[in-house]
């Protein structure tokens, strides 16, 4: 059929003149009773921009051709307000019905301003940095024609070899439900104005519980589990209002998660009241042949029925599901609802209205990589390093000494930034070297690489991803190393995981530090020379030995554009050290997967515990306590706690109590403290963790200065949840807690009756 662009401008206008006037419901039921089954599916069928998968090239003839034909209803990981809106001209001036694209990308931890990583940004426990940051990278987004971004990332993880928990919170699920509702709120704001983005939140579900922590792999879990200690961050991120969610790619209870209808609809939408779209992961249709459920025709038919709404890069809704409807395997009902959730998205996102809303190429020019986000950033990254040893106070260094930085991150400015960073720009950003030098007098830093990320070169090669770090000779780098590290008063080694040594596909069968990097900062330790380690990773790793041996050890994680100055602002004082870790991390690999609020034994160890116990729960050759446990964290001053009170010791089921703690800063500099509050259950129906986190409050407090810090504690704090997803809230017992960590806290007890 021939479209004359007469009839296109005249469709695009009352389209226009329809959202602007009606409400969403009757503007899709007008727009949709236009549509053919054709157009309908089209909606359905999200696909790359083009070639490159990753930042996007020139417009694919092929796409567009797509896209005229109104054959997708969206694009992704296309850069470039230029590019894009050859893709959106294309969509409302050419295709019969004008219907305006959704455009996504990977947008994890920043735009062109790269933030840390999100373990890294959880471990703040700052949920006001971490709404900030999701603000400033939908702004940035946004300015560059970006309107739908795929995060946050909420899989609650337990087993560090899984290279995705780079991607989110950790391992709690009470945090991790705080943190996804702060970037919700960060992304999208209250009313999607042009400058905010919509969320979408994966993976749905349970894609962190992959057996063996290797990606891609199978996950077996009891509902009751599900409830409790993976679904709540999913379920925070619902209630914050995300537009939109993304299948995971593994089993739930023997059913693909793209394809299981208790999972999408039974509790997603029905449970949990979401009202967006959910979207597959890359190819997961598809993929569900692999696994064994039947060819990509009866796969689609069934997510479509199961509650998925748009088909990732399989194809499948889009050349399938007009015969499955001809043979009655799905409805026109069926296609019918997922249409008008992708086309309620695209309202909401004001895009009916204006589908150039994003394609401002002057918010390009002002709102991109911005002093004012970059001050951010720096700020923000301060906040996520985590102190895990400090001996005598060596740290904060002076700017009188002589420093040697080594290391194979030290001055590198493309994997500082971390995994998943798709538009960044790191020729902008400054290495930890850089940053040392122009801070330090002339002939105070002494720099050398001193060694290869790892001995193996072709492990180096798959890991890094484009983000080269140069191999050296080893023997000759090491001698330069120790020359150097002789000539000065401190050693500041740059040493860990390269940024793609954790993220997707990124598993890893053991957690030590890499091989070349060891026996490095072995040979450096010998000096007899105080030794700083910035241990650079995107999971808890295993630092038993440096934490013998090493005089301080800073976790720095993957901070972000601004790492090499925030890295500077912390090792000189300027600003201070105050995350907590959001991960448990192991002595050893063996321990995994580990973490801290499990349930109890019937053959328990006490904490602590150092001698093995014959017939009880523990290795033959190691004791079961982590090395840094659940919310550990130092900083440059020292923190006293009281005893915790209670306002009552009895509380009646529907009502509530306050516990409290004074805290005093007993240090000589100021500070952040991260105070938690833990609750575990004597005896209950089922079993009960040992303890879980229920609250936390982030203080500032003054050398010398005290606070009282109370948390209220009610029925949200002690229920939980049944099988089926109601919550419970037994009569009962109370251990109720409150310290700077999972190990070290101060015990009361609560009688609910």
């Amino acid at each position: 059929m021939r479209i004359t662009l007469l009839s296109v401008m005249m469709s695009m206008l009352c389209l226009n003149m329809q959202a602007q006037t009606g409400d969403m419901n009757a503007f899709v039921s007008r727009l949709m009773s236009k549509m053919t089954l054709e157009e309908k599916l089209g909606q359905l069928n999200l696909a790359p921009a083009s070639d490159e998968i990753v930042t996007g090239g020139a417009v694919n003839t092929e796409v567009g051709q797509r896209i005229a034909d109104g054959l997708l209803g969206g694009v992704f990981n296309l850069k470039g307000v230029d590019k894009i809106r050859a893709l959106q001209d294309i969509a409302v001036k050419r295709s019969r019905l004008g219907i305006p694209l959704i455009v996504g990308m990977d947008v994890i931890h920043g735009y062109e301003t790269i933030f840390p990583i999100p373990l890294a940004l959880a471990c703040s426990w700052d949920l006001k940095a971490i709404e900030e940051m999701a603000r400033i990278s939908a702004r940035e987004a946004s300015a560059d024609g970006i309107n739908w971004v795929y995060s946050p990332m909420v899989d609650i993880c337990v087993d560090a070899r899984w290279g995705r928990i780079a991607e989110g919170a950790g391992e709690d699920p009470f945090l991790g439900g705080e943190v996804a509702k702060a970037y919700v709120r960060g992304y999208q704001g209250d009313s999607y104005t042009p400058d905010h983005v919509m969320a979408c939140v994966k993976h749905y579900a349970l894609y962190g519980a992959v057996e063996a922590g290797r990606d891609y792999n199978t996950v077996d879990m009891s509902r009751l589990r599900m409830y409790n200690q993976y679904f709540p961050p999913y379920k925070a991120a619902a209630e914050a209002g995300a537009g939109s969610y993304m299948s995971s790619f593994n089993i739930v209870d023997g059913q693909h998660a793209t394809a299981n209808r208790w999972l999408l609809t039974d509790v997603l939408r029905n449970q949990w009241k979401f009202n967006g779209f959910v979207v597959t992961d890359y190819g997961s249709i598809g993929e569900m042949t692999t696994w064994g459920f039947g060819n990509l025709k009866s796969n689609s038919a069934k997510a479509l029925k199961a509650g998925t709404d748009m088909d990732m890069c399989s194809n499948g809704f889009i050349n399938t599901l007009a015969a499955s409807l001809k043979d009655g395997s799905v409805t026109m009902a069926d296609i019918d609802q997922a249409c008008r959730r992708v086309l309620e998205a695209k309202w909401k996102l004001g895009l009916f209205d204006n589908p150039y809303r994003h394609l401002d190429a002057k918010r390009r020019a002002k709102d991109i990589f911005t002093d004012e986000h970059r001050a951010a950033a720096r700020r923000i990254a301060t906040e996520t390093f985590v102190l895990l040893k400090n001996q005598d106070e060596l740290l904060p260094l002076t700017m009188d000494k002589t420093i040697a930085l080594i290391g194979p991150m030290a001055n590198d400015r493309a994997n500082i930034a971390g995994t998943w960073c798709v538009a960044y720009t790191p020729e902008r950003y400054a290495t930890i070297k850089e940053a040392l030098e122009r801070r330090l007098p002339k002939g105070k830093l002494l720099y050398a690489q001193g060694c290869n990320l790892t001995r193996d070169e072709a492990l180096q090669k798959a890991a890094e991803f484009g983000k080269t770090i140069p191999r050296v000779d080893a023997v000759q780098a090491k001698a330069e190393a120790l020359a150097i590290a002789q000539k000065a008063d401190i050693i500041v080694c740059a040493m860990g995981e390269c940024a793609d040594f954790s993220g997707e596909s990124s598993s890893r069968a053991t957690l030590e530090m890499p091989d070349e990097q060891r026996e490095l900062l072995a040979e450096l330790v010998k000096l007899g020379k105080p030794v700083v380690l910035l241990h650079f990773s995107g999971r808890p790793t295993v630092l038993t030995w440096e934490q013998q041996h090493v005089d301080a050890i800073m976790n720095v994680w993957f901070a972000g554009s601004e790492a090499g100055d925030a890295i500077a602002d912390v090792l000189f004082g300027e600003a201070a050290p105050s995350g907590k870790l959001t991960v448990t991390m192991p002595q050893a690999i063996g321990q995994v997967p580990m973490y801290y609020n499990h349930l109890n034994t019937g053959r328990p160890v006490p904490e602590g515990a150092k001698n093995y116990r014959k017939y009880q729960s523990n290795y033959l050759e190691l004791r079961n306590d982590p090395l840094y446990p659940f919310g550990y964290g130092l900083t440059y001053t020292t923190f006293n706690y009281s005893d915790l009170s209670l306002s009552s010791a009895v509380m009646a089921a529907d009502g509530s109590i306050e516990a409290s703690v004074t805290v005093t800063n007993t240090g000589k500099r100021d500070g952040d403290e991260i105070v938690q509050l833990y609750i575990h259950q004597q005896a209950a129906s089922v079993a009960r963790p040992v303890k879980e986190l229920k609250g936390f409050q982030r203080i500032q407090l003054k050398a010398g200065e005290k606070k009282k810090v109370t948390f209220r504690i009610g029925r949200e704090q002690l229920q939980y949840y049944d099988a089926e997803g109601n919550s419970v809230l037994e009569p009962g017992v109370f251990d109720v807690m409150i310290g700077s960590d999972s190990r070290r806290v101060s015990t009361a007890t609560l009688r609910v009756e």
